[in-house]
């Protein structure tokens, strides 16, 4: 366990330069956590925690299911607001978002600053120092607790944000990025779609989605 790195950015220093799933230690209870790796894209050593690529996977889900992990790591999945607290609770993260459309047009936004909160501060976003080329729609949600369907923290008067939109997010009243929304394969009808509003807008659903921090 103690052996393992710690970080994809540890395992690239280690010579683990293909991209690819990869055991690293959890600080969270100090057992193995096998997470997909990025070693290629601007550097390497992004530790991926959320893709969406077919719609294969349900990313319409509860708290309790929104703080593990779902999915399968080589393809749809999300690591989990528990390993996420964990993972970014001590030092300085960067976050990068990948964007493509269905023209294949690829885009991304990244932040020089990234960490998410305790289940106690209900998983709260804190992100700064936008970089990139897909425009920044997460600054508005900066700040910001986790919602699901089954647990209101936004701040929207009447009505749950994450029901009325099909994700989970940090809403505030309601989004500007629903990047956990309903896959509908570049489909432009309703804003319940993963989407990223700087980029296709609020009502386009975006082909592929990438989250991953270092």
């Amino acid at each position: 366990g103690l052996d393992s790195p710690k970080s994809c950015v540890e395992a690239l220093r280690l010579g683990r330069i293909e991209s690819g799933i990869y055991r690293i230690y959890n600080p969270r209870n100090y057992q193995i956590l096998e997470v997909y790796c990025d070693q290629t894209t601007d550097n390497g050593g992004w530790m991926v925690f959320q893709r969406r690529t077919n719609g294969s996977e349900n990313f319409y889900r509860t708290w309790a299911e929104y703080q593990e992990k779902f999915g399968n790591l080589s393809n749809e999945f999300w690591l989990g607001m528990e390993n996420l607290h964990a993972l970014t609770r001590t030092g300085n993260y960067e976050l990068r978002i990948e964007l493509e459309d269905c023209e294949r047009v690829r885009k991304f936004a990244k932040y020089s600053s990234f960490s998410i909160g305790s289940v106690e501060q209900r998983y709260s976003l804190t992100v700064s120092g936008y970089s990139g080329n897909a425009g920044d729609s997460l600054i508005y949600h900066n700040g910001r607790p986790f919602t699901t369907k089954d647990v209101d923290n936004d701040s929207k008067g009447g009505g749950n944000c994450a029901v009325i939109h099909h994700g989970a997010w940090w809403y505030g009243d309601c989004y500007h990025s629903n990047l956990n929304g309903a896959y509908l394969n570049c489909q432009t009808t309703t804003t319940q779609s993963a989407s990223w509003g700087s980029f296709q807008g609020s009502k386009y659903s975006l082909k592929l989605i990438e989250m991953k921090f270092r």
